[in-house]
């Protein structure tokens, strides 16, 4: 898969929020405690909310950045849809994170490392791809390799 963020153009608080991911991704993976993986929810003009990878921190496999977001986000607006909103992570998103986005009807996500290019860790069923998700129910855009090289490194070996 190729980085296609020409063909879907970012918004400036996508930008905006790619580029404080992978501050917050590479932060993140300084402290052993956290992983270095990190996403947002832009809604509008606005990023309304950051989180990181929360797996180390709660003892919980579930708690990915995305599923932590989505929590987050869905809990403060008090509503289920978030339709209107993009999420941004620095990592692809999992399987489970990419059904919980699809639950929550976000219908764009942008991220950094591309599953092709890290560690088979990340993902439980490496031969379903982001096109499979695509193609299985309401289409939604994705961006993938967004600022890349700037986060890679983290993800390539599985050792965050």
């Amino acid at each position: 898969m190729a980085d296609n963020s020409n063909a879907f153009p970012l918004t400036p608080a996508e930008k905006e929020a790619v580029s404080g991911v992978v501050n917050r991704a590479l932060n993140a993976s300084r402290d052993s405690y956290r992983n270095g993986i990190a996403a947002a929810i832009v809604s509008g003009n606005a990023v309304i909310e950051v989180a990181e990878n929360e797996v180390n921190l709660q003892g919980d496999p579930t708690k990915h950045a995305e599923m932590v977001l989505i929590a987050r986000v869905t809990q403060s607006l008090d509503r289920k849809q978030l339709s209107e909103c993009t999420l941004i992570s620095s990592l692809q998103p999992c399987e489970m994170c990419l059904s919980a986005m699809r639950f929550a009807g976000i219908k764009r996500v942008i991220f950094c490392a591309r599953q092709e290019n890290v560690a088979t860790k990340y993902f439980a069923f490496p031969n379903l791809s982001i096109d499979t998700f695509v193609a299985g129910g309401t289409p939604f855009t994705h961006i993938g390799g967004v600022m890349e090289n700037a986060v890679l490194h983290l993800y390539e070996a599985g050792d965050e």
